[in-house]
């Protein structure tokens, strides 16, 4: 598969894990659903992780390519954190770093991209990785409160109301930066939608 391909396959396996995840994310007290979310949190972030190691795979050593790694590694963390039979806590705390890894990530890309924003789709791929690592930061920052509060014996769901942002706001990212990936591939003959 030639590499463009490849990464714009990659970007859009990732948008589709953001977006699997973000439905995930929607808040209930059904403990039904509840395991449901966590099947499909599950998947989500196994295709996230794909799509960024595929996206990495295609691209040559730099900053974009570093940022995808991290992204995948935090993807992996977790996917750790959801499958592993641990205690709750533990497995809160390796969801909150495997979004942290997300968001640096997603930051680490970022900073290639601003190099050059003139360049053809980069003023997508700017905001698309600019929306990833916030939506991150945020899915971090809520599953903080909620271990705090758990800590606290409360009831530890004060923070899902910014999960539930965060993973809407990553999944908007994902999708942008396909937008971002199109006129660039489309130069080298990949045809557009």
């Amino acid at each position: 598969m030639d590499d463009q391909v490849k990464e714009l396959f990659g970007a859009v396996i990732t948008a589709i894990g953001t977006i699997l995840s973000a439905i995930a994310s929607i808040p209930t007290q059904s403990t039904r659903i509840t395991d449901l979310y966590k099947g499909l949190d599950i998947v989500g972030n196994t295709l996230q992780g794909s799509g960024n190691a595929i996206q990495a795979d295609a691209q040559s050593p730099s900053l974009e390519k570093l940022g995808n790694e991290i992204q995948a590694i935090g993807n992996s963390t977790v996917v750790a954190g959801l499958i592993l039979k641990v205690e709750e806590e533990t497995e809160e705390k390796l969801v909150i770093t495997g979004n942290l890894l997300q968001a640096l990530g997603g930051g680490v890309a970022l900073a290639e991209e601003v190099e050059d924003p003139t360049a053809s789709g980069q003023i997508y791929n700017i905001y698309g990785n600019l929306l990833q690592s916030t939506g991150n930061s945020l899915q971090a920052i809520g599953g903080s409160i909620n271990l705090k509060e758990k800590r606290e014996s409360e009831s530890g769901s004060s923070g899902d109301v910014i999960i539930f942002t965060g993973s809407w706001i990553q999944a908007v990212g994902s999708v942008i930066s396909i937008f971002g990936a199109l006129p660039e591939e489309s130069k080298r003959g990949v045809p557009s939608p």
